[in-house]
């Protein structure tokens, strides 16, 4: 197998200057997403283990006092929601410096991810309070990857391929990654969650998600189709979006009237993904296929949302929509003043429909902007510009 060189990710630097600051960092975000690759190039010196090793993980589990006392030199401590038990133990190890003022021995000491997002924060949150800090990495945005194809096939192809570092920095063939990838969290992740028993039930459940991409979610409707029951579906959808194989969009509706829509929509946080579980295998089927629209809403929010976790953005993201059919894709919340609101369509005719929509969107906004297929910016009208897609995304 051959690897690419090593592709830099936009959170680093500010991961380094924390980790002289604060004595423990956290890395969250899917598996494959690059964590450890990141973690062990930036502290090439750090020891390092994982918890996926079973014989690393029992010793931590029967003595976890023992074990962090163990480290004298910094560590990476890869999966750490196998053994929560360590981190009273974490805390302890820190407090020993910081109740002496001994901050600089004792500053980015534990590095430690985790794929269980939720989960694993809520328990480093209540744990360690004060003493980290908590970065979410997702797979590579296109600002990392430094190739935005302005061409419509190039884009649909890399939406196929997909944005994991497997598929993009070593040479593996999506289809196989995909489909591996499916089996190994199904297998690992969600059973060590959840007990289900009816595996090809989960996979249905998975597949009847991934068509309704950027629709509201109607979780009675799934329960019938997948014939499970909606405590059922919430449970699942609780634990893809746990392990950030799925992002809940909601929807804007702060100080707006009781006529705006409150069910959420979901995207797939990686576009390879999405694409496999619809079926899809060449970048001409996916771009005339039925899914072509909903598949290239995706990569545009998803891409959003890495940017966001990339540079710790206190940006808020939502769609709009109310009773009266007036909507619009995308919402960042700059600040409770102002808003950024977008449309985004996979097409290349100038979107003068859109303009009524956005302008009828009972926000501040001074960027109201479709985001396209198109080849260069127009103005649409004195508030609304549409976009080449690459042109707005970084």
């Amino acid at each position: 197998m051959n690897m690419k060189k090593y592709i830099n990710r936009a959170i680093e630097s500010i991961i380094k200057k924390v980790s002289k600051q604060i004595p423990v960092i956290a890395v969250t975000g899917p598996r494959q997403s690059g964590k450890s690759t990141m973690l062990r190039h930036l502290f090439f010196d750090y020891d390092y283990i994982t918890f996926d090793n079973l014989e690393i993980r029992m010793r931590a589990k029967k003595d976890p006092a023992l074990f962090i006392e163990s480290f004298e030199n910094p560590v990476i401590i890869d999966e750490i929601q196998y053994v929560p038990e360590v981190l009273s133990y974490i805390k302890i190890d820190v407090d020993k410096y910081t109740t002496t003022m001994r901050h600089d021995e004792i500053n980015g000491k534990f590095i430690l991810t985790g794929s269980q997002i939720f989960t694993l924060m809520a328990g480093l949150t209540e744990t360690l309070a004060g003493r980290i800090v908590l970065f979410e990495l997702l797979p590579f945005s296109f600002e990392e990857l430094g190739n935005k194809p302005h061409e419509v096939l190039g884009c649909y192809a890399q939406l196929l391929r997909g944005f994991y570092p497997g598929t993009n920095t070593l040479e593996l063939d999506f289809k196989n990654f995909y489909g591996s990838y499916l089996t190994t969290y199904i297998e690992r992740d969600v059973r060590q969650i959840q007990n289900i028993k009816d595996i090809s039930q989960f996979q249905s459940f998975l597949k009847l998600l991934a068509g309704r991409v950027g629709s509201l979610l109607n979780l009675q409707e799934i329960a019938k189709e997948v014939g499970i029951v909606h405590s059922t579906v919430k449970s699942w959808l609780s634990i893809l979006e746990n392990s950030r194989i799925i992002y809940i969009l909601r929807p804007y509706f702060r100080n707006i009237s009781k006529r705006v829509v409150k069910s959420s929509k979901i995207y797939f946080t990686d576009t390879g993904l999405l694409s496999h579980l619809l079926g899809y295998q060449t970048p001409e089927t996916l771009l005339s296929g039925p899914a072509s629209g909903s598949v290239f809403e995706n990569m545009i929010v998803i891409d959003v949302l890495k940017n966001k976790f990339n540079h710790k953005g206190k940006e808020d993201l939502y769609f709009y929509r109310d009773s009266n059919g007036i909507e619009v894709d995308l919402v960042i919340e700059e600040n409770v003043d102002n808003f950024i609101l977008i449309e985004i369509k996979a097409s290349k005719s100038l979107q003068y429909e859109s303009v009524k929509q956005l302008m009828k969107i009972p926000l501040n906004s001074n960027k109201r902007m479709v985001l396209s297929l198109i080849d260069k910016k127009l103005r649409l009208n004195k508030d609304v510009t549409q976009f080449p897609w690459w042109e707005y995304i970084k």
